[in-house]
């Protein structure tokens, strides 16, 4: 069956235009409450959000739609992505859903959805639930409807949740650390765990008014976190995205260090200490030829998998590894998470600039990478990779990149674009290669 409703990452789309609208919000309560009333006991689903002006409306909607066919509810209010996934898992609830866009502006929002073990529900359970909204719901009788409440301390337990995963043996003593909340998620919870760490704390992006959310700040607009850091002395700088599952990270000289080059210093950190499984880091096809000659160098492999943080997850488990993630900065730590989480991630960074007491610059740049350059060209309608200029002109680049470097031409799957990557060391071949296939794809548009 064509998916309708779900992407990559769940729902997602432009809030109050399909599909993102109350009405279908409710119906996805009612399908996704449906699929989940499994067993006699009485059902429950957590629900988180970042701070949208139209998480407000959504999240009346999905209670709606859960609370008709027999689920209770809890609100989180805002909380980060994996807080949400974590608290699905702990208060043993039957379905986690985060209402939440991620990194994209305020208008969009999205729907993601979490199975009672924590984890990002598979393809297969979204078929299911797509196919329920193509009926009608069984709804449930007066006396069986479901309860909504919201809870006071969800904030208080991912906070001490986030301690946990940070060697005990350590402090944040006498370090300054910048960290940039988007102003969404994780406004309120990153601040306050790096404080009880011991950080001295600057905080930016923490003033939400449902607007502004990923709005010049946060990992995919981080000028403002350099410029802080430098600015404000401080000893590094983490930056998060709207529902703070993304982490970039800055050192004391303002320089960007993306997902790639911190999964080679949380990987090699932990195969030294023997803790890394597998001798593997699952990263996606975008991620630097550099960070998989580095870790071939220590005699670790870099297993690829298709653009998506659920589908490094998925080879995780498969495989058994505990380190995996995204170029973008979504970093898996399937020893402490069920998905990428951008605080758990920096603590670990963190932990490694306090061990080896040296500058951030000094310790976050593990390998040189790999000339790479990504363009996205947007499309209007039509099927662009199909036309024979646009096939013809990837064949060609292939063929010149052959034994040199990596090319990779893909729709996204959130947006209209084509994505058009290449890298190799010959770095003006690779920006001539990019430039003719984006002029192709236009072409064809």
């Amino acid at each position: 069956m064509t998916r309708k409703y779900f992407g990559t990452d769940g729902i997602r789309g432009l809030t109050n235009r399909e599909p993102m609208t109350a009405e279908t919000a409710l119906r996805v309560g009612q399908a996704a409450g449906a699929y989940f009333l499994r067993g006699d006991h009485r059902h429950r689903v957590v629900i988180g959000k970042d701070t949208r002006l139209s998480g407000y409306m959504m999240e009346s909607a999905m209670v709606a739609g859960f609370t008709s066919v027999g689920m209770d509810v809890v609100l989180l209010g805002p909380m980060p992505t994996p807080a949400v996934a974590m608290l699905t898992k702990s208060m043993r609830a039957d379905l986690g859903v985060m209402i939440s866009a991620s990194h994209n502006p305020f208008a969009d929002n999205g729907i993601k959805m979490f199975g009672p073990d924590g984890y990002k529900l598979s393809d297969e359970d979204e078929r299911e639930i797509e196919g329920l909204l193509q009926g009608s719901p069984e709804l449930a009788t007066p006396g069986e409807i479901g309860r909504a409440k919201r809870i006071d301390d969800a904030r208080g337990r991912y906070i001490h949740f986030l301690k946990d995963t940070f060697p005990e043996h350590l402090r944040l003593d006498g370090l300054k650390i910048v960290v940039d909340c988007a102003n969404g998620a994780a406004y309120h919870v990153a601040p306050e765990a790096l404080w009880e760490l011991g950080a001295d704390v600057v905080p930016v992006g923490v003033s939400p008014d449902g607007l502004n959310i990923n709005d010049a700040c946060g990992s995919t607009h981080p000028a403002t976190l350099q410029e802080t850091v430098v600015a404000s002395g401080a000893d590094i700088g983490l930056a998060l995205d709207g529902d703070a599952d993304r982490l970039i990270v800055v050192d004391e000289k303002g320089q960007l260090v993306d997902g790639d080059q911190l999964m080679a210093l949380i990987a090699l950190g932990m195969h030294s200490r023997g803790e890394l499984k597998g001798k593997s880091v699952i990263a996606t096809v975008m991620s630097n030829l550099g960070l998989e000659r580095k870790l071939r160098d220590a005699g670790l492999e870099l297993v690829r998998t298709k653009v998506g943080d659920r589908y490094v997850l998925e080879e995780m488990r498969r495989i058994g590894a505990n380190v995996g993630g995204e170029q973008s900065g979504h970093i898996i730590l399937t020893d402490h998470s069920t998905t990428g989480d951008g605080l758990v991630a920096g603590l670990q960074v963190l932990a490694a600039l306090v061990e080896q007491k040296k500058p951030a610059s000094q310790i976050l740049r593990q390998f040189e990478p790999v000339p790479q350059l990504l363009k996205n060209v947007r499309f209007n309608g039509g099927a662009p990779l199909k036309a024979k200029l646009v096939q013809d002109r990837i064949a060609a680049a292939e063929e010149q990149l052959k034994g040199r470097g990596r090319l990779l031409v893909r729709p996204s799957g959130t947006e209209p674009l084509i994505r058009v990557m290449a890298e190799g060391d010959d770095q003006e071949l690779v920006e001539r290669l990019v430039d003719d296939i984006c002029e192709a794809v236009q072409s064809a548009s």
